[in-house]
């Protein structure tokens, strides 16, 4: 049996993903601990150590970075700090795993791309709505052909807003909406139609229709691939009633649902309230609540950490790469720019590392020799019919059958 080496990791931000990534990190494998943990507050900084049990804290990142006692940096911070964390560990030697969005655009997240690769570390792309387990097992029946071929996806990300006040800043977050929660709807859409296969188009609506900032509030795209297949996303920061977090994924032989917070089988109604807290964006303690019975697990954290222990272990790559993270960007970067023109944009990919060229297919289903079949169907007065296409003339016809 593989004994899991342990890391000490250097976590950097004490925010609410801070406590998501501490809490689950220290209670993962039993082997892997948060060592050092930075925040530019000093006060923020003992409270964090205390409440986690972590030995030291920092409110000097170079200087937790270079710790002798970490081999692990994992980054947790605002937007526009992740370029020069990135740097910093890269030139420690540590392996570097970062929170959603990997940059603020597409450069930045390019550059990043390429500081790990030249420094030749471990990197790793914490997307978590990529790890929860109703993911993982939609994404295996999808590998598994239990859909046929994906035709198209949707996912939707929904809340009143973000936690902090930078990311309504959209010059340090690089964005609104899109930024924050279309990351991670592009990279589920992108799993589920194949990550080798090429994004090639953007169509995208956003705009600022509740809150007084400059960033977008709500936005919806549509991302078009090679091989025919749609991913659609659906963000916003002015949903009410909770966190709505919903993917779909329609295939030639199936179809699939995930809903991972609103509807997760847990109700409750109450006129006191809960004395407490709820659940993550949950704008109510009294009415019908919608607790989450482990909110690290719903939203993939530990599965997340699991997959990036376990390939440092491995020496291979974890299923989230920074290359992920840099494609999720300039997919972003052509949402943002479409939004502007009201057109289809090109998604622009300096590095391609998929399929070169994904013919659309256009696999007709036979039903005999002469025609093609185009819909079945069971009438309410029981009789049987079927649409079908002439192959020699293409005129289209329909036929009743016996059962």
């Amino acid at each position: 049996m593989t004994q899991n080496k342990p890391n000490n990791i250097t976590l950097l931000g004490t925010g609410l993903i801070g406590n998501f990534y501490a809490a689950t990190i220290n209670g993962q494998r039993m082997t892997d601990r948060v060592h050092t943990v930075y925040s530019r507050s000093e006060e923020r900084a003992q409270k964090f150590a205390k409440q986690w049990e972590i030995p030291c804290w920092e409110t000097d990142m170079a200087k937790a970075i270079r710790s002798a006692d970490t081999q692990v940096v994992v980054i947790g911070l605002p937007n526009h700090l992740h370029l020069e964390a990135v740097r910093l560990a890269a030139e420690a030697g540590k392996a570097i795993l970062c929170t959603k969005p990997l940059g603020r655009n597409a450069s930045e997240a390019l550059q990043m791309l390429k500081i790990v690769e030249e420094a030749g570390v471990f990197h790793g792309y914490l997307e978590d709505l990529a790890y929860p387990s109703k993911t993982l097992k939609a994404l295996n029946s999808v590998k598994n052909g239990a859909l046929g071929r994906i035709l198209w996806t949707r996912s939707r990300e929904a809340h009143p807003g973000p936690h902090s006040d930078w990311f309504w800043n959209a010059e340090l977050s690089g964005g609104g909406a899109i930024i924050d929660m279309g990351c991670h709807c592009i990279e589920i859409g992108r799993n589920y139609i194949g990550k080798d296969v090429l994004p090639v188009e953007v169509m995208c609506w956003a705009d600022t229709l509740v809150k007084p900032i400059e960033a977008e509030d709500n936005a919806i795209g549509l991302v078009k691939y090679a091989n025919g297949a749609v991913s659609q996303f659906e963000v916003s920061w002015s949903y009410r009633g909770g966190m709505d977090i919903r993917d779909e994924v329609a295939g030639t032989e199936g179809t699939l649902r995930v809903d991972h917070f609103l509807r997760t089988g847990l109700e409750m109604f109450t006129s006191v309230g809960e004395q407490g807290y709820v659940a993550e964006k949950a704008e109510s303690e009294t009415g019908w609540l919608f607790p989450v019975g482990d909110e690290a697990h719903a939203l993939g954290y530990p599965q997340m950490f699991q997959d990036m222990f376990d390939a440092m272990d491995k020496n291979k790559a974890p299923m989230e790469t920074f290359y992920d993270g840099y494609i999720v960007n300039a997919i972003m970067d052509a949402c943002y720019k479409s939004a502007k023109t009201k057109k289809w944009e090109p998604v622009v990919l300096e590095v391609w590392r998929g399929k070169e060229e994904t013919s659309q297919q256009t696999n007709y289903q036979e039903y005999d020799q002469q025609h093609y079949l185009i819909k079945e169907e069971l009438l309410p007065d029981g009789r049987k019919k079927v649409i079908l296409k002439e192959k020699a003339s293409g005129n289209i016809i329909q036929r009743e059958i016996s059962s």
